[in-house]
């Protein structure tokens, strides 16, 4: 490694720690030391940033590295702002940190979702920018809020502005996920997002009394037929080919109700996160859920809190999947194409016929997206760089 090399790669480092070291935790998240930090990134780069505030507090920030050919569809390069929260009592090392042990494994919370991507493209384009290298395609880098509750305060009413359309983007690469072994993860679709509430109404009254009619009755019959549905489609992965985002996951994940423990409720509740696979007729499931509610009794029905619509998956065939399998076939790399088990900003760009690719340059890597001790190791982050570096020209070169 050359001096000039050495030096990139510590400033590189030292980016990603600053970033990471910036507390954009949800709830309520202050976007404003973000956003600063981004733009200080790009006067760095010599490359133009505009902020646009898509609602109150929530600002999208993109940098254009402007192609030679720029009347030609553009190139996205997405990544989110915000991360998840983290409690300090269950990490290692303080969660906004980025504590680096003597493994050199950088700790923190948004070190593999998704700050990583972002800085890693960053200094992607600072390379190819000092190697006098210029692009056909714009490439533009987005950095948006709200993508872990969501995105529809982010992405999503970005997607609907005459700021995004004039981007003309004609593909993108969005987060992916890390990859425990060699391979490299590559996410081309994802299962849409289903949440619910399943109410049960009865007869309430005394405690010690055994009415007719009442929710406890509703609500295990509800909770039985939700869970054996989850039982089975769980079966379905005991199958070695058959992966997380090819089956429909269902999970309880709230339940709420009562007043005091002597007193039978006059309603009980449970919420659903529901991750619908590809192949599920979306009309027909519901169906099948409206059945269980009135298999349940009187007083049983579903509120819904979100009803993704259903996008089509990004075709691994076109010219920029192309070009993108190219570069990382000239890099040795072997990629995993897999159905995303969560969501993503992805969605809203599919849902526009944008072409989407979900992809982190992280392998042999434990997953620890949203888990206590997340980090990533130094040089695997500093490999996502040199990876980065073939991609872009591929893409944008198209």
């Amino acid at each position: 490694m050359t001096s000039s090399e050495s030096v990139m790669n510590t400033r590189a480092v030292e980016n990603f720690c600053e970033y990471l070291q910036i507390p954009t935790f949800h709830p309520n998240v202050n976007y404003e030391e973000c956003v600063a930090f981004i733009k200080k990134q790009a006067k760095s780069l010599d490359l133009p940033v505009k902020v646009f505030e898509v609602n109150p507090g929530k600002s999208v920030v993109v940098i254009t590295w402007e192609g030679t050919e720029p009347e030609k569809s553009t190139i996205l390069l997405n990544g989110h702002m915000d991360v998840v929260p983290a409690y300090s009592e269950e990490w290692t090392y303080p969660p906004f940190s980025a504590y680096i042990d003597e493994q050199e494994n950088i700790y923190a919370r948004g070190s593999q979702d998704c700050k990583c991507v972002t800085i890693q493209q960053l200094e992607a384009v600072r390379r190819l920018k000092l190697s006098g290298i210029r692009l056909k395609r714009t490439i533009h880098i987005s950095l948006v809020p709200d993508e872990e509750v969501g995105g529809y305060e982010g992405m999503k009413t970005f997607t609907e502005t005459q700021d995004f359309k004039s981007l003309n983007v004609g593909f993108a690469l969005d987060e992916g996920t890390a990859s425990p072994n060699e391979e490299f993860s590559i996410t081309y679709g994802e299962r849409s997002l289903f949440r619910i509430w399943v109410h049960c109404s009865g007869t309430s009254g005394h405690g010690s009394l055994l009415f007719d009619n009442t929710v406890g009755d509703k609500f295990v019959i509800v909770l039985d037929r939700f869970l054996k549905f989850r039982a089975t489609e769980k079966d379905k992965l005991k199958n070695p080919a058959v992966k997380i985002g090819n089956v429909t996951s269902v999970n309880l994940t709230m339940i709420k109700g009562g007043v005091q423990l002597n007193v039978i409720p006059k309603e009980l509740s449970a919420g659903f996160d529901i991750r619908l696979a590809a192949d599920v007729n979306r009309e027909e499931f519901e169906q099948m859920i409206r059945g269980w509610c009135k298999e349940a009794g009187e007083g049983v029905y579903y509120t819904v809190v979100i009803k993704d619509p259903y996008v089509s998956n990004t075709k691994l065939d076109d010219l920029f999947w192309t070009a993108f399998k190219q570069a990382c076939d000239n890099l040795n790399i072997k990629l995993n194409p897999i159905i995303r088990a969560g969501a993503s900003d992805s969605r809203f760009l599919r849902s526009m016929g944008i072409p989407s690719l979900g992809f982190t340059p992280i392998n042999n890597t434990p997953i620890l997206m949203h888990s206590y001790n997340e980090f990533l190791n130094k040089d695997v982050f500093l490999k996502g760089i040199e990876i980065f570096m073939k991609i872009l020209p591929e893409i944008a070169n198209v």
